[in-house]
């Protein structure tokens, strides 16, 4: 049954006045267009600026100015253990334990990381499965790795394309991929929205399927994280890392994330590569020979935590764990869903929605397929202050968050869109 949108500034304003987390949105800062805010749609490239952040940048560098290197244990949020503070509310947004998650690194460096403990080829068991048209770094991650272990990645690359020029990758086609392969497969790493289309892959049946060839199966959840409520322990799910200056709103080049299975972090024996801050806190200082790794994701730490790349990243956290994400997942389907009928509405310009239609398969992102004029509209939508994103060749991305997007938000989208045509 569909919902009873109506596309009319009335009823948007309407549902703003009823919306529970309306008021978060005071918590951020936009840009500014003709001296108002702009229609801000590109929190799935990078978010907006949470106001608490500044306060908090300010509190750390007053407390390197008072403590200089005992700030590492006097700060009010000690150094030494700053990814600690962390890891519960991570674990909230990723379903996952506390000792399963860590802020640390970037994205591709967290990925290479973790590629190097769970792609161990041996034998006839070294392939490498991914979903067609990933995120670039991803593609290069994946494409160096295999090299690096002797293998043609023309053989050793498996990639999933949609079938009959759709432009969807059905997870079916995924599971009976890795089946066909079988034993062949080492590793499946899918990309758990896909940047392009916006599609949320089926990760808990991709992780079996995985499974039960005896592959890892890990994930790069870009844009998955702070998107869609996930389930990783409980999925099994064997390793993740993530950005998080997308819908984690961190900033430009913030510290990324990464998940290990507690089966698997635990476990001292499991390879990982040796840094300092991996070590066990306990003999850390005892300036020792030979890696004792400390427990869960976090021994896959190499150096110390960047404390003021992390400042917007404590900042945005809390703003995300007093919203919730059951809640944001809530509004999301129904700020998305009532963009997408506005969109429908209109009718003259040549694109289509290419994001999955079933709410259970995308997140707050839609991508507009234009089969031309497509970087016209979107310089048009520049110029009258609606901020989306452009991809190569033909896709407008437009992302209506929860934590700061309106629904008045989607109708001036609309309204400007109608303009142009």
């Amino acid at each position: 049954m569909s919902l009873p949108y109506e596309a009319t500034l009335e009823y948007a304003q309407s549902e703003d006045q009823t919306d529970i987390l309306y008021s978060f949105r005071e918590r951020f800062l936009f840009p500014q267009h003709d001296g108002r805010d702009v229609s801000y749609f590109c929190g799935n490239s990078l978010g907006l600026q949470p106001k608490s952040v500044s306060y908090l940048m300010d509190k750390e560098l007053r407390d390197w100015a008072r403590y200089g290197v005992e700030g590492h244990f006097n700060a009010a949020y000690p150094w030494f253990s700053y990814h600690h503070f962390f890891a519960d509310r991570l674990g909230k947004i990723v379903g996952a334990g506390k000792d399963e998650v860590v802020a640390m690194n970037s994205l591709t460096v967290n990925l290479h990381l973790l590629m190097l403990s769970f792609y161990r080829p041996e034998g006839k068991r070294y392939k490498i499965l991914m979903e067609a048209g990933a995120f670039p770094s991803d593609q290069y991650a994946v494409e160096t790795q295999v090299r690096m272990h002797g293998y043609d990645p023309e053989d050793a690359i498996i990639e999933i394309t949609p079938q009959n020029g759709a432009h969807l990758i059905e997870d079916a086609d995924i599971i009976n991929a890795i089946k066909e392969v079988g034993e062949s497969v080492a590793l499946v790493m899918i990309g758990g929205v896909n940047y392009y289309t916006g599609q949320f892959f089926d990760l808990e049946n991709i992780t079996k399927a995985a499974h039960s060839v005896g592959a890892y199966a890990g994930f790069d959840l870009a844009h998955a994280v702070g998107n869609i409520p996930m389930h990783l322990h409980d999925w099994n799910v064997d390793f993740a890392c993530w950005c998080s200056y997308k819908y984690l709103n961190s900033g430009p080049g913030a510290v990324g994330g990464a998940y290990v299975h507690e089966r698997l972090g635990n476990d001292p024996k499991f390879f990982r590569l040796g840094g300092w801050w991996g070590n066990d806190e306990k003999t850390r200082f005892k300036m020792q020979k030979g890696f004792v790794p400390q427990k869960g994701a976090a021994s896959w730490q190499m150096s110390n935590a960047p404390v003021f790349n992390m400042v917007a990243h404590n900042a945005a956290l809390d703003v995300f764990d007093k919203a919730g994400i059951g809640p944001l997942r809530e509004k999301s389907i129904k700020l998305t869903g009532y963009m997408e009928f506005l969109l429908k509405k209109i009718t003259n310009l040549p694109f289509e929605i290419i994001t999955p239609a079933d709410t259970t398969k995308r997140g707050c992102q839609l991508s507009l397929l234009f089969a031309e004029r497509g970087r016209e509209v979107f310089d048009m939508l520049t110029k009258n202050g609606v901020i989306a994103d452009w991809r190569e060749p033909n896709v407008i991305r437009i992302a209506p968050v929860p934590l700061y997007n309106t629904f008045e938000d989607c109708y001036r989208f609309y309204e400007v869109l109608a303009g142009i045509v």
